[in-house]
């Protein structure tokens, strides 16, 4: 009750040995001693503090009751009488189905009494993972099994307390024997039928065991005796040389099984371990062999002893490394598996023993297969505490240790069902991560880690829309090396979960799925398979069907991509004074409320999205805006002064679009979509100034062909201008989105997952962003708004009445346009040039033959070549 398995509650326990002991004369000074230690203490060590406390009690008073304590069982089954005790008989309850020894459990007799070391140990019955941690059920005391008793010179108690001492040492014999490995008393059961037994009519005696010195209690409960050493009463014993050879081997036998279970013995006496020594060495046992033993029993016992060494290392690594992560106490449950099976065949080896049909050499044959195996064991474990290795770590290791043990099966087996074993937590997180999108891991030994520290809509307008790309990540230390190749798959299946989840789908997967590591036939990864396309094909139906993500691509490429032609020259002619005004004048609700007002004039009242669109005032140009994009700083996104700029200057589209398909269509998409329709819609207002000069100046006509002649030039620089800004208009549209868009929608119509769909969306925006010049160079991209600028200012004069110097004629005002444009356009080609030779894939020299169509341009562009040459 007090060390099995399954223990008892204290308080349950504590309510046992009061009604043991209700009707003695301290019973609530014991009570209250002994809640007091169990509360402190180790149940097993309160047990026999409570056997101590009523050794005080006079017990001849009882002695008439003729009940009577029996020792343990001899091997013909005979009792040893004993003095007769009514009440110290429920003792016997002390004893538990399984025991749990710790150092507590020694005990000394009173000073002054006499004793003789007894120890007797009763047969087991089954055997435990560990000695004495985890005992099980043992022999009741007539049990009829053979009992092997250590004899020394036998010393009668005198004095007046002799027989309330012998019935006191029964107790703790019996309560001793409770706590005893019963794998150490079939070993010691071998020899039952020597004349060493004890007879009948052997006097009382009383077990000594002395308390253990030099290990801190805490250490001791979870680890096997590990040759411990119990200084107390030596029992004196034959010399060894003057044995018989076969005697000789009989007594070695037995203290070669004791041993190999971390048994100290005379004729085996294990090294000291140095503290000193680094390495494999620090996990070895050296022994020392009695030099008086035939020589050739010590050769055999020399190849047997490397068995003991490597188990008792094994268990000291299992108890280092216990509550170290689930792995770890995984794979020190397999190593109880294997400790099991290593009793198992030592309990067939005594019993061989017992039946006197058992040598040396017939020992070291059965062990043989085990010690290869427990050596690759032992190695293994050596290296992973070594190395220092948790967690994925050590799957990595075990796996990697599979494949180097091709040529040994059975080994590698062992190596096999330890992996397996030490896998299993990590696969259960596997497993619940890819079929619910949920992370159980209180020790952060999953390779996905959840990074979420507040709520979702809680967070910053800016981070929201790529929330779930930066939530969960990686981490590229905790991936065991076969899952390596699937770690991307592993944690987009999560995410899509949770992104499904978070659109209020049911996540269960519609069969069966058990995930376990088979390094054999890689079950895992076909389970992994099946639960990527799962989750993928589920969200793609989420994004596509439910929530109309194409729709509201078209939404986009309508209006951000002046797609709509006749919304966007409708809200140019509503919005055209507002936005010529300085952007601090410009108001927002105006312009949100001309928007509202032309998406119901136009062709665009038939889109169901239209009031996903809205205006924006961006504190900067476009130039400005194209370098915060392309750093993707988070501090980019700062709020900055706003620069002198028009209202034309600043002013975007913008798309609220909700959740899913901000997945796609998030903030950095919205700003590239943003960067096109920039400078596409200045492009435009160029275009719109330079058609107004046009149709104002057609009056020029009327004029007399001298006053007509003033106009000539001020007329073909206009055309010049507007042929180029046209065709760069016309390659921008046509040349670029449209033929990207269709490659687009294409391959939208066999995609697979959305990962697929977020890449092909970005490889749009990118191509489109690269050849419309806004992302190449920032050269290119402030020619072109050089040369707008230019148009514009040469509309406005054209336009306007404005006072000219005395100095200055409206032909050399005109002439001096057309040097300022022309020489920013030859530059703007020639930039083009030299950036379409570096990569001839590129679409930048079509703008080039477009704009210099009929090689108006060629002779100045060579010029400056050829001056730019000569330095």
């Amino acid at each position: 009750m007090a060390t099995s398995k399954r223990q008892l509650p204290l308080c349950e326990l504590l309510q046992i040995l009061v009604s043991i002991s209700e009707q003695r004369p301290n019973c609530i000074e014991v009570t209250k001693e002994i809640a007091d230690i169990l509360q402190r203490k180790d149940p097993m060590y309160a047990l026999l503090v409570f056997v101590e406390r009523y050794c005080e009690i006079d017990l001849s008073s009882r002695c008439s009751s003729g009940i009577s304590l029996s020792t343990m069982g001899s091997p013909q089954g005979n009792r040893t009488p004993s003095s007769s005790v009514s009440d110290v008989n429920p003792a016997a309850t002390l004893v538990p189905k399984s025991a749990c020894s710790t150092t507590s459990t020694a005990s000394t007799t009173s000073a002054g009494s006499s004793t003789s070391s007894i120890l007797s140990l009763p047969q087991a019955q089954d055997f435990p993972t560990s000695t004495p941690v985890n005992s099980k059920k043992f022999a009741d005391s007539d049990s009829s099994s053979g009992v092997f008793v250590r004899r020394g010179p036998i010393q009668r108690n005198h004095g007046p307390n002799k027989e309330e001492r012998g019935d006191l040492s029964v107790i703790k014999e019996r309560v001793l024997s409770a706590v005893s490995d019963r794998s150490l008393n079939s070993y010691r059961s071998g020899i039952s039928d020597a004349p060493n037994s004890r007879s009948s009519n052997s006097s009382k005696t009383s077990a000594v065991m002395a308390t253990p010195t030099g290990v801190p209690d805490e250490y001791r409960t979870h680890l096997l005796w590990d040759y411990y050493k119990v200084d107390g009463n030596k029992i004196p014993k034959a010399e060894i040389a003057a044995l018989p050879l076969s005697s000789q081997e009989n007594l070695l036998l037995d203290e070669v099984l004791h041993c190999l279970t971390g048994v100290r013995e005379s004729l085996l006496v294990p090294r000291q371990p140095d503290p000193t020594t680094v390495g494999l060495a620090r996990f070895e046992t050296g022994f020392d062999i009695n030099m008086q033993l035939d020589r050739s029993l010590a050769e055999m016992v020399q190849d047997i002893l490397p068995l003991a060494s490597h188990f008792m290392g094994m268990q000291k690594i299992a108890t280092a490394t216990d509550g170290q992560g689930q792995v770890m106490n995984s794979l020190n449950e397999a190593l109880q598996d294997l400790t099991h099976d290593f009793y198992l065949l030592i309990v067939q080896a005594e019993q061989e023993l017992r039946q006197h049909r058992l040598t040396l050499q017939k020992l070291l044959y059965y062990l043989q297969p085990t010690l290869w195996v427990m050596e690759e064991i032992w190695t293994s474990l050596v290296d992973i505490q070594l190395s220092d290795y948790r967690d994925a770590a050590v799957l990595t290791y075990l796996h990697e240790r599979i494949k180097r043990l091709e040529g040994d099966r059975a080994a590698q087996q062992l190596i096999i069902g330890m992996a397996r074993k030490a896998a299993e937590p990590y696969m259960r997180m596997l497993q619940l991560w890819i079929q619910k999108g949920v992370i159980v891991d209180r020790n952060r030994e999953f390779l996905v880690e959840d990074n979420e520290v507040i709520h979702r809509d809680e967070l910053p307008e800016h981070y929201s829309d790529d929330y779930w790309e930066r939530r969960y990540n990686v981490r590229r230390d905790h991936i065991p090396s076969f899952l390596e190749k699937y770690s991307d798959k592993i944690l987009r299946t999560g995410k899509y979960l949770n992104v499904i989840r978070q659109c209020g789908k049911r996540v269960m997967p519609t069969q069966e799925m058990h995930l376990e590591f088979d390094p054999t036939s890689e079950r895992h990864v076909s389970v992994i398979n099946d639960a990527y396309y799962f989750a993928a094909r589920m969200l793609l139906d989420v994004l596509l069907t439910e929530n109309d993500l194409m729709g509201h691509l078209q939404s986009v490429k309508r209006y951000l991509l002046l797609n709509q032609g006749d919304f966007t020259m409708q809200f140019m002619d509503a919005c055209e004074d507002e936005l010529t005004k300085n952007v601090d004048h410009v108001l927002p609700m105006t312009l949100e409320n001309l928007l509202g007002l032309t998406l119901r004039l136009s062709s665009a009242r038939n889109d169901p999205y239209k009031d996903d669109l809205h205006c924006e005032l961006l504190p900067y140009d476009l130039v400005t805006q194209m370098s915060k994009i392309m750093n993707l700083k988070e501090e980019y996104w700062q709020a900055q002064p706003r620069l002198d700029l028009s209202g034309l200057e600043c002013f975007a589209f913008t798309y609220e679009v909700k959740w899913p398909c901000s997945l796609v269509l998030n903030h950095i998409a919205i700003s590239k979509y943003q960067m096109l329709f920039r400078q596409l819609f200045y492009c435009k207002h160029v275009e719109r100034q330079l058609c107004k000069i046009w149709k104002e100046n057609s009056i020029a006509k009327k004029f007399s062909p001298q006053a007509a002649e003033l106009y000539r030039s001020a007329f073909t620089l206009r055309q010049r201008m507007m042929n180029a800004i046209q065709n760069l208009e016309y390659y921008m549209m046509i040349e670029i989105i449209e033929p990207n868009w269709h490659i687009f929608i294409e391959k939208m119509k066999t995609v697979e997952n959305v990962d697929n769909v977020l890449r092909l969306h970005q490889d749009f925006l990118d191509s489109c962003l690269k050849n419309c010049m806004l992302t190449e160079s920032s050269h290119l991209n402030r020619a072109i708004f050089k040369l707008c600028k230019i148009c514009l200012k040469f509309c406005d004069f054209i336009q306007l009445e404005t006072s000219l110097g005395p100095e200055d004629t409206f032909s050399e005002r005109v002439k001096r346009f057309d040097l300022e444009f022309t020489g920013l356009l030859i530059s703007f080609l020639k930039q083009i040039n030299t950036m379409a030779k570096k990569n001839t894939a590129d679409c930048f020299m079509n703008l080039v033959h477009r704009i210099n169509f009929n090689a108006f341009y060629s002779d100045q562009m060579d010029k400056l070549c050829a001056k730019d040459a000569m330095g």
